[in-house]
């Protein structure tokens, strides 16, 4: 092996120790927890970085706080806008819901801005499945509704960093995919399954 080789392997090796730790750290910081008494969740109170969120004993119905995270930042924008490299998500804290109305408050704790979109999903159909677009988006033309407002119900132009955002819906028995449909976020692994039964 030439020095040369040697370097771009030292180089990659510590490059997947950074990306090990990065994980471990982010799973660390909200993976497996649950949310605690009234008014907090993962954030640990009812302020983000960026203003006033709601309190669970204020938001109606079956609260499911969502996690909206991109791990850092480690990818980039694409030349259309979309998001090409880092591993993006979405956790619930639950996956079953009781029928009727649901709130789903989401809070990021990405780097860029992200939304919650919540699309019926057809017998048999599975999540991470959709058609993307040349736009680098799902469909979202059936869509129930959808948290985009920083520190404010429903729609908006996206939860900012350290931000939440909620929606309130009447939902019946069914299986729903949540999506952020932001360019390239679904493509990079951003949805969940809700069961409301």
């Amino acid at each position: 092996m030439t020095t040369r080789a040697r370097g771009w392997t030292i180089v990659a090796l510590v490059a997947t120790v950074i990306v090990l730790i990065t994980s471990v750290a982010w799973a660390a910081s909200g993976a497996g927890r649950t949310v605690g008494h009234a008014g907090t969740g993962w954030l640990g109170s009812d302020r983000t970085a960026t203003g006033p969120r709601a309190a669970t004993s204020d938001l109606p119905g079956t609260v499911v706080e969502v996690v909206a995270t991109d791990m850092g930042g480690r990818g980039m924008m694409g030349g259309s806008g979309g998001w090409m490299g880092g591993r993006m998500m979405l956790r619930t804290d639950r996956v079953n819901v009781p029928a009727g109305a649901v709130t789903l408050r989401v809070t990021n704790q990405g780097t860029v801005d992200h939304e919650l979109v919540v699309l019926p999903l057809a017998d048999g159909q599975q999540i991470g499945r959709r058609t993307i677009g040349a736009d680098g988006r799902v469909d979202e033309s059936t869509s129930l509704g959808e948290a985009s407002r920083t520190n404010g119900p429903d729609a908006g132009d996206g939860i900012e960093p350290g931000a939440t955002g909620w929606v309130t819906l009447d939902l019946a028995p069914g299986r729903y995919e949540l999506v952020c449909n932001i360019s390239g976020h679904y493509a990079a692994g951003m949805y969940a399954l809700l069961v409301v039964g």
